[in-house]
């Protein structure tokens, strides 16, 4: 049985009918793709490697649980687990990091730089647009001044100094909005239970 040949799909119910060899099969395709993954956000070869045992856990979960009904869709699915386990890690220390900036205790939780992927692929750019809507429809319940503030910084792109020019407030004062935005926006994430979470 020539398993390396065989579809995603094929494997997966190759694996189910008991041939343990089917999911290592695909565990082997896909694994480089999404350590890179796991590693471009974490920044932590340690941490990365954990990460990725426990996607693999949770995805040998699920094929048992037959919770799997993805289409044939393997690869987008345990990036969305990897992705979780990600925002997992980082909501946990309550930070996100921030390329070019040392870590602090005092950083901000920035679901944008997790859904921001260095890998783009067709599949995993189609998932991610779909998170960014969800992320689109929560940041709409966010006070208008806050919400202000988060989408002239993530979504135009803005320093807090064009930001504080164009709202007419101090940098301060925009800085404040913006970290209220992002402590808001996890609430609201929380609350909603949204796909940016294994439930």
């Amino acid at each position: 049985m020539l398993l390396h040949t065989f579809s995603d799909q094929q494997l997966v119910s190759t694996y189910l009918e008991g041939n343990v060899s089917a999911l290592e099969t695909l565990v082997n395709r896909h694994k480089d793709r999404i350590y890179t993954f796991i590693i471009s956000k974490v920044r932590n070869q340690a941490l990365a490697e954990d990460i990725f045992q426990d996607a693999f856990f949770k995805v040998i979960k699920s094929l048992q649980k037959g919770k799997y009904n993805e289409e044939g869709k393997f690869l987008p699915w345990v990036m969305r687990i990897a992705h979780n386990l990600v925002i997992d890690h980082f909501r946990k220390a309550k930070r996100m990091p921030i390329a070019g900036k040392p870590k602090t205790d005092d950083d901000d939780f920035d679901i944008f730089d997790v859904i921001s992927n260095g890998e783009q692929n067709s599949e995993y750019t189609m998932m991610e647009g779909e998170q960014h809507e969800q992320l689109r429809k929560m940041i709409q319940e966010l006070p208008e001044e806050q919400r202000q503030v988060l989408l002239m910084r993530h979504y135009e792109e803005l320093s807090f100094k064009e930001i504080a020019e164009k709202t007419g407030v101090s940098i301060n004062t925009a800085l404040g909005r913006m970290r209220y935005a992002l402590i808001n926006l996890r609430k609201i994430m929380e609350e909603h239970r949204v796909d940016l979470m294994i439930q």
